[in-house]
C-alpha cells in the first residue's frame, strides 16, 4: 500500500520486538507496518517518542496495544493522522472500571477513523463501558471478540485480517 504506514507500539510489558507477529502478519496481507519501541514511562509523557517515531502525515496510521494504544490514542488526539488502531484499549485497571472517563477525556479529539479491538472478557476493559466510551468517538468501528482477555495473540489472524481490510478503506485514494 504505497504511502501509507501502520506503525505499532507495544503494552507496558512488551517491547517492540513484542509487536513482531502483528508487522509480519499485517506485511503478508500487503500492509505497510512497523513496531515504536516506547519508554516505560507514564501514557502522556512516551506521546513525544511515538511523535519521534511516526510523525503526522495523511498516510501515517497510529495505534498499539494497550498501553501503546493509548499512548498513540493521546498523540492522536494532537495531532492529525490517517487512523488509529487500538488493540485491546486499556479503558480502566482491573476493578477500577471508574476510570474510564479520565482514560477517554481525550478521544473526542480524536479526528481520524479509529479501529477498536477488544474482548469481552478483558480485564483492563469493562465491554459495557468500551462501548459507552466508543460513543465519544466521532468516526469509531468496535470489535468485540467474545470470550477473548486482555489481548488479541489468541485471535491475531483474524485480527489482523480485520485491520487490513480496515486500512484498505481508509488509505488515502483508496490505497
Amino acid at each position: 500500500m504505497a504511502g501509507t504506514r501502520l506503525y505499532l507500539a507495544h503494552g507496558a510489558s512488551g517491547s517492540a520486538a513484542s509487536m513482531r507477529p502483528h508487522v509480519r502478519g499485517l506485511a503478508a496481507r500487503g500492509i505497510d507496518a512497523a513496531a515504536v519501541q516506547l519508554p516505560r514511562t507514564r501514557a502522556e509523557r512516551a506521546v513525544a517518542a511515538y511523535r519521534d517515531a511516526a510523525p503526522p502525515s495523511p498516510g501515517t496510521i497510529v495505534g498499539g496495544h494497550s498501553y501503546g494504544g493509548r499512548v498513540a490514542s493521546l498523540l492522536a488526539a494532537e495531532e492529525p493522522y490517517a487512523g488509529l488502531v487500538l488493540l485491546s484499549y486499556p479503558l480502566h485497571s482491573p476493578g477500577r472500571g471508574e476510570r474510564w472517563d479520565e482514560r477517554t477525556a481525550h478521544w473526542p479529539s480524536v479526528l481520524c477513523p479509529v479501529l477498536l479491538l477488544s474482548g469481552d472478557r478483558d480485564q483492563f476493559a469493562r465491554v459495557d463501558l468500551l462501548r459507552s466510551a466508543v460513543e465519544r468517538l466521532p468516526n469509531a468501528e468496535l470489535v468485540v471478540y467474545p470470550g477473548l482477555r486482555h489481548g488479541i495473540g489468541p485471535v491475531l489472524d483474524d485480527a489482523l485480517d480485520r485491520i487490513a481490510t480496515w486500512v484498505r478503506g481508509i488509505a488515502p485514494h483508496g490505497g
